[in-house]
């Protein structure tokens, strides 16, 4: 049976501008399962990234509970939390922050090391995540403005997975992208989820949201819409790109 990995219960997040305070997130309660590769959508300004953030520990909620694989992230203090998000999260942004001084096995190991102080253990698994997405042996000594924005992109998709995290959390993975290095960059998320990767990711981007198996949609600071699309298949795409265009229609986007 799937379980519940995270749960929001009346989940608010408001920030004062001005002496204006804007509510960004309002009462929202959310179930996602384990497994799942869940899609954040909405138009600027809807929230996207802040739900997000809050779900992950980035940021701390307003009022509400958010229960993470057991955890109240909302009663951690600010270290508890970033225990918490080093060895359960991982995160890939749009702006891949790989470290320019630092080699792309390095950049790994790097955060390996911090939740694993078996070295051996990291650069072998290391190796074997960076050829898993593409990135051969010629690449490792390499140093980040030597590569593409693709491939830099997958470097930054195996850093947030050498801790084997609970869920891979990601914010417009793809958005800085071209087409062809954001198809790799999908591919290997796609793939990374059919090994059973739970992940949660915002994007603008319909050819991105197709590869999620369900799509949730943010407007103002609550769920408007909730569309199940099932596993991804190439076999599919027309039909699941017809029904998304369909569903984000409805929902005015």
């Amino acid at each position: 049976m799937t379980k519940t990995i995270i749960s929001t219960e009346k989940l608010c997040k408001s920030f004062s501008s001005g002496g204006i305070q804007q509510h960004v997130l309002k009462n929202l309660d959310i179930s996602l399962l384990e497994g799942d590769f869940t899609i954040i959508m909405g138009s600027s300004g809807s929230g996207k990234t802040t739900l997000l953030y809050a779900m992950s520990g980035m940021d701390k909620p307003t009022l509400g509970e958010i229960d993470f694989a057991g955890k109240n992230l909302a009663n951690l203090n600010n270290d508890q939390l970033a225990i918490f998000r080093r060895n359960n999260c991982g995160f890939v942004f749009q702006q891949i922050y790989l470290l320019d001084n630092m080699s792309v096995l390095d950049n790994v190991l790097a955060s390996g090391l911090l939740v694993n102080k078996n070295k051996r253990e990291i650069v072998k698994k290391a190796k074997d995540l960076l050829l898993q997405v593409g990135i051969n042996e010629n690449a490792w000594p390499k140093f980040p403005a030597q590569l593409s924005g693709g491939e830099a992109q997958r470097v930054g998709i195996v850093r947030a997975l050498i801790n084997s995290p609970r869920i891979l959390f990601a914010d417009e993975p793809t958005g800085a992208l071209n087409s062809a290095s954001s198809d790799s960059v999908l591919d290997v998320l796609t793939d990374v989820h059919r090994n059973g990767q739970s992940i949660v990711m915002v994007t603008h981007d319909l050819k991105t949201a197709l590869r999620g198996n369900r799509i949730l949609y943010l407007q103002d600071g609550v769920i408007c819409g909730d569309l199940q699309l099932g596993a991804y298949s190439e076999q599919m795409n027309i039909e699941r790109h017809e029904e998304l265009k369909s569903f984000l229609a409805e929902m005015g986007w």
